[in-house]
């Protein structure tokens, strides 16, 4: 039978830039596979595993800005998607979940494939929706057409993240042989709101607050890359003595940033007379603790710049949300503030500029391990390509190493191990750059159903850093002095990516010690028919060594009058 209502979904979804979809097999969405792979407008993959299929859609959203598809069948399938959708949700990226679904009088029944579907991602959704009997009557067609407008509404408006399509489906759910799919035009286009500019309250709260602050900090959290707002902000540091604090992950790093600022925070004979007493937050999470430790021990209020919505407080300072459009905010920032007191962002200038000077130089003399590793690597991508940084210690490897001129992708929503294989899968399935992935042991193996695809594309670049542990638990004072350590936190594997590489078919190289690297690192890059996976081997212990001495080498430089 041909589900109208079904129909309709894809149409609509068609008609809005939606491009991608992501389906994952299973009998009781045959009905929404069908439709999608029978769209001409719409790009369909299968990838079985479906924590996995979750994880690329989001890498594909993150690259397009348009909402990508998920489509299930019911039962525990469904479950799966529910790490990748957490993700989205608090990295507020587009997703349409289309879940199918046993009829309401077989749920709880012992029937098969069957848990309690409706409203199951809970918070972790902007809405959650149910379709009503799919029998093509006309008032079950206008219920489906007016649930799809919205959902598709809500994905793509500020702020972008999941929502959730639920689908009970009785039989017959199969066409029968020879039966044309007859797709409906719909002229429905939805239209998000574009930027918001500050209304007349904010604006006359902004002319009598701001003069009374002398030391402003702006801090961008994750960010895509916006060059218009990049340029405003850099004319509010050269000419205005605003201090702009980034991480590698906002994608506004420069040579008129603060990047450096992780390898003196954590020293209080570094920090006297750095404390702003404004700050103009913006984007999502940082990556930096000390930085956030810092910014919490100030007396210096916050207020955060988002289109709409409720801020989130990170800094524990947050008074006022300023609802507009960043590039708005910092042109309006820009014209009405006078230039600030010097001396606050020379102090900040000083230790950075410090900072970039000494790095390179004790790195030179450090052991050969995952820090001086990437600190060989990093220089090297090309810099017209993705980079892509699993969680844990890659992501802050590459944080302590910046600036980059790549743009920075890491799934920081929930900042979790799974699924980086996966997003960075997805990301290259949309573009033609080179797309770089950044990761630990712990996480690659973890999410090795990533390549289980018949898609992945030879512009994909996988760099591991296997010590055979997961080594940031070395570096936290809690479990680093425990006996349990190594067995119960480290989680010591004995894995290479050699197996994986083979069984995959990528080309593959093992390094152990600097000069292999130096030897072999210019040829991964190169052009090749098949992805590349690089895995730098190391020890846990000998690691943390590295960046206890980087970080001890560089409080002594950055301390030197």
């Amino acid at each position: 039978m041909i589900i109208e209502s079904v129909s309709h979904l894809v149409a609509l979804c068609a008609k809005n830039g939606i491009r991608h979809a992501i389906l994952s097999p299973g009998s009781r969405c045959a009905p929404l596979t069908i439709a999608f792979a029978r769209h001409p407008e719409i790009s369909t993959k299968t990838v079985s595993d479906e924590r996995s299929a979750a994880f690329i859609a989001l890498g594909m959203a993150q690259q397009t800005g348009e909402p990508v598809v998920l489509v299930c069948t019911s039962g525990s399938a469904a479950l799966n998607y529910f790490p990748a959708i957490a993700e989205a949700f608090f990295q507020q990226i587009p997703l349409l979940i289309l879940t199918a679904d046993r009829p309401p009088e077989w749920i709880d029944q012992y029937d098969g494939q069957t848990i309690f579907q409706e409203e199951v991602y809970g918070k972790h959704v902007k809405k959650s929706f149910v379709f009503p009997s799919l029998d093509n009557s006309d008032t079950s067609i206008e219920s489906a057409i007016n649930i799809s407008t919205e959902a598709i509404y809500l994905a793509k408006s500020f702020p972008k993240g999941p929502v959730h399509i639920n689908l009970p489906f009785r039989e017959p759910f199969y066409p029968e042989e020879g039966q044309e799919l007859i797709l409906p035009e719909t002229k429905l286009q939805i239209q998000p709101t574009s930027k918001v500019n500050l209304n007349k309250s904010t604006k006359s709260f902004l002319e009598e607050n701001l003069p009374r602050f002398k030391r402003i900090m702006i801090v961008a959290g994750q960010s895509k890359p916006d060059p218009e707002t990049e340029e405003i902000i850099m004319r509010l540091s050269t000419q205005k003595n605003v201090v702009v604090v980034t991480d590698v992950i906002s994608n506004f790093q420069s040579e008129f940033t603060i990047t450096q600022h992780d390898h003196w925070l954590g020293s209080s004979n570094l920090t006297q007379n750095l404390k702003p007493d404004l700050i103009l937050s913006f984007g999502m999470s940082v990556i930096s603790k000390p930085l956030k430790l810092f910014l919490r021990s100030t007396d210096a209020i916050n207020w955060h710049i988002q289109e709409s919505g409720k801020a989130r407080d990170p800094f524990q300072k947050l008074t006022k949300t300023i609802h507009a459009s960043n590039s708005f905010f910092f042109s309006w920032l820009f014209k009405n503030l006078e230039p600030l007191y010097s001396e606050f962002k020379e102090k900040w200038t000083s230790l950075n500029q410090k900072a970039k000077a000494a790095l390179p130089k004790i790195l030179e003399t450090a052991d050969f391990g995952e820090y001086t590793a990437l600190a060989e690597i990093l220089p090297k991508i090309p810099k017209r390509s993705k980079v892509h940084l699993a969680n844990s210690m890659a992501v802050r490897y590459v944080n302590f190493l910046g600036p980059l001129d790549q743009e920075i992708i890491c799934n920081r929503g929930t900042s979790g191990i799974d699924g980086s294989n996966s997003t960075a899968v997805g990301c290259s399935l949309v573009t033609d750059e080179m797309v770089t992935l950044i990761t630990g042991d712990m996480a690659f193996f973890y999410d090795r159903n990533a390549f289980w695809q018949n898609y992945t594309k030879p512009n994909l670049r996988i760099i591991v850093l296997n010590n055979h542990a997961g080594g940031i638990f070395r570096l936290i004072k809690g479990p680093s002095s425990q006996p349990e350590l190594e067995e119960y936190f480290e989680t010591y594997q004995p894995l290479s990516a050699e197996s994986l590489a083979h069984e995959f078919g990528f080309e593959y190289n093992l390094v152990n010690e600097r000069d292999e690297l130096k030897n072999t690192i210019a040829d991964f890059f190169s052009p090749s028919e098949h992805p590349k996976i690089l895995e730098i081997q190391s020890e846990s212990k000998r690691n943390a060594g590295i960046l206890s001495g980087v970080k001890s080498k560089m409080i002594e430089a950055l301390s030197e009058n």
